[in-house]
Formats: C-alpha cells, structure tokens, sequence
C-alpha cells in the first residue's frame, strides 16, 4: 500500500485535497481525521504538518508526500522534488528599510530575520555571505522596528505588508517556491504505485491546463486551422456531410482559447466551442 504524506491545514491543504479527489483519490471528510485509507487505489494517507512532510518522507516511513519546495528546502531532509503542482506558489525575498542594503553582497555582518533558518542560511552561504539568521515564527516584518534585525527575509506576495511596515524587498528573489510531490532522496523512481500517481496528478494539470476545442472549417482553410490547433500530436480531422468541410478537434491551452476562437472564425471557421477536460492520460 502507497503511503502518502499530505498537508493537514494551511494554504497547502485545501488546493492539495482538490486536486487528489480529482485524481481519483479518496479524501478526508473531517479535518480532524489524521489518516485515512483509499482501498481501492491501495492508498493510505496521512494528515500532517506541511513542515514536517519531508522530514516524515526522508525517514521513510512514508513513500511521498505534498508540500511546499521552500518547507522541502528549509528542512534540510534528505527528501527531492520530483512534481511540480503550480499551486500555492510564493516568492521568497529580502527586505529592509531603504538605504540600508541594496542586496545580497551587503548583507555582511548584518542579522537576517526569517521563519525560514534554512533557505536563508543556505543562501547567504551559497553567496559567501557572513550574516547572522535569527529565527521567528512569524510576524518577521517587527524584527527590525524592534531592533531585532537589520534585514528581513519572508515570502512576499503583492508585497503589501512591508510597505506597510516601511519595509521594500532588495536584490533578486531568493527562490520561488509552489506546492510539489517529494519522495526520500535516491529510492527509486520507477516504483508502480508512485508513477500511477504522478501519471494521475499530471493528468490533471493537463486538464486544468487545456481545454477540447471543436469546429468547422473549409478543407482548403485546413492547413491555416491546423497551424492553430496543432494539438499534442495532431488534431482529429473528419469529412463532414457537406462536401468541402471537415470538424476538426484538438486540444488547445486554456489560457488561449479565446484568441485561437477569434482566429479560426477570421479564416472562416465556424461552429466553433470548446468543453472543459476533467481527466487525461498522456
């Protein structure tokens, strides 16, 4: 049985049970339930906290687990990223009162506030950098108004409460982080059950992704029709009743679906729509 790790609260949980119940999976119905077990996808989950997933999937105890790369990274476990999710993505940066640094070469022999010891000590380290980490849980932003600290380092968002605290980000970001699938650091990766997994979490990146796009067109406007709609292979393309028109069907990024639409009626197109994919394979 596959023994999976997965948020149990916080902006990592909710986007993380969405997405495995659109795999498929059984999930949760209590948030206080901290295991359950999904029989017929020989799956059990466990609910835990989102900073201590990787050091649970590092021991290995548990097989994989879901959590957030800068909580990988600030862990210092021996754990990987192995799937991107593209969900609760952040930036992590620096900041300070202006005209105090400009970036990370003038952070010698300061003090750097952070929640994330980890990240940022690696950081300042890989930049050959001698400043001291002080550790906060939170709230990092008072650490130099209280004297605490010269600099802060926290993920920033739309960077609305620094400004609040007289605070601007410096330099370049640290690192960017989203929602990724871990798993302990050289098992192996071919496993069956960890790659139906990450096959079914792809299948829905794919179709949150895409969308299926249908229409009509002449056969002599095919080839400009294809052009924009090459699919992922190649799109379907069927002799419709009337002679001369073809339906052609593929895939399109979501994102584009309104463009291609005004494009493939400008080429004379028509009965044009797109449907929403909720499952795929690859």
């Amino acid at each position: 049985m596959l023994r999976i790790a997965v948020p149990n609260k916080g902006s990592l949980s909710g986007p993380a049970a969405e997405m495995l119940h659109e795999a498929g999976y059984q999930q949760r119905r209590e948030s206080k339930e901290l295991r359950i077990v999904d029989p017929e996808n020989d799956v059990e989950f466990f609910y835990l906290r989102p900073r201590d997933i990787a050091i649970y999937v590092s021991s290995g105890q548990l097989d994989i687990g879901i959590t957030g790369r800068d909580l990988l990274i600030d862990s210092g476990a021996d754990a990987e990223e192995i799937l991107p999710l593209g969900f609760a993505r952040s930036t992590f940066r620096y900041a300070t009162k202006p005209g105090t640094a400009n970036g990370v070469t003038d952070l010698n022999g300061m003090t750097v506030a952070t929640s994330y010891e980890g990240i940022v000590a690696k950081h300042l380290a890989d930049h050959g950098i001698d400043a001291s980490v002080v550790h906060l849980d939170g709230a990092v932003e008072t650490a130099i108004e209280l004297g605490v600290a010269e600099v802060i380092a926290d993920v920033v968002e739309t960077g609305t409460s620094l400004r609040n605290a007289g605070l601007a980000v410096i330099g370049e970001p640290i690192m960017k982080s989203e929602a990724v699938v871990i798993r302990r650091t050289g098992t192996d990766g071919e496993e069956p059950k960890v790659q139906q997994f990450l096959r079914r979490l792809q299948g829905v990146l794919v179709a949150r992704t895409y969308v299926m796009m249908d229409y009509d067109c002449r056969v002599e406007e095919l080839e400009k029709a294809v052009a924009l709609t090459p699919g992922l292979e190649s799109p379907t393309v069927s002799p419709l009743h009337n002679e001369g028109w073809v339906a052609v069907r593929a895939m399109v990024p979501a994102k584009e679906a309104q463009r291609i639409m005004d494009d493939l009626y400008d080429i004379g197109a028509r009965a044009i729509l797109t449907t929403a994919i909720h499952a795929c394979r690859l």
